[in-house]
């Protein structure tokens, strides 16, 4: 079997890999538009203005059930008529809904842009931030679930990503 033949057969390489140039411009696009728990979480906590504000997209029972603690509620539909009273046109927003299965905060982040705001998406939403271990805020209080081993390390605040 020549080469060519394996990359014809095999489902990975049916569809070449882009250049290397290309490549790394798409996945720097990426990071243009996405941040991720781990990330938001260790800007927060480092103290001082993170440079950004966190917008939970959800509904108010949604907003009740659980949040990132110092999030703003504004829930979609509502941004086109609220954003202006409840967030500064030059901080960069971090939208967020519940998790990888919902594209809330996708269409929170795209109202907010059109609105002419700079804005991320948070991957794996509101989900991931309490399977990874971080504190929320419900309406009874603050709380704090052990770190999902499958999306969190165990002994060590740092994943190395």
């Amino acid at each position: 079997m020549t080469t060519t033949d394996s990359l014809t057969l095999n489902p990975v390489l049916r569809v070449a890999p882009a250049a290397p140039a290309e490549a790394a411009a798409h996945f720097r696009a990426g990071l243009v538009f996405h941040a991720d728990v781990s990330d938001v979480a260790a800007a927060l906590a480092a103290g001082g203005d993170p440079g950004f504000v966190v917008l939970d997209s959800r509904s108010t029972a949604a907003w009740d059930q659980g949040h990132v603690p110092g999030a703003v509620h504004l829930p979609t539909a509502l941004i086109p008529e609220q954003a202006r009273q409840l967030l500064d046109r030059s901080v960069p927003v971090v939208t967020y809904c519940w998790g990888p299965g919902c594209n809330g905060a996708t269409r929170a982040a795209l109202a907010l842009a059109e609105l002419g705001y700079q804005v991320k998406e948070m991957l794996g939403g509101f989900e991931y931030w309490v399977r990874e271990g971080f504190e929320f805020e419900t309406w009874e209080g603050r709380e704090r679930r052990t770190a999902d081993p499958l999306t969190a390390p165990v002994d060590s605040e740092d994943c190395g990503c």
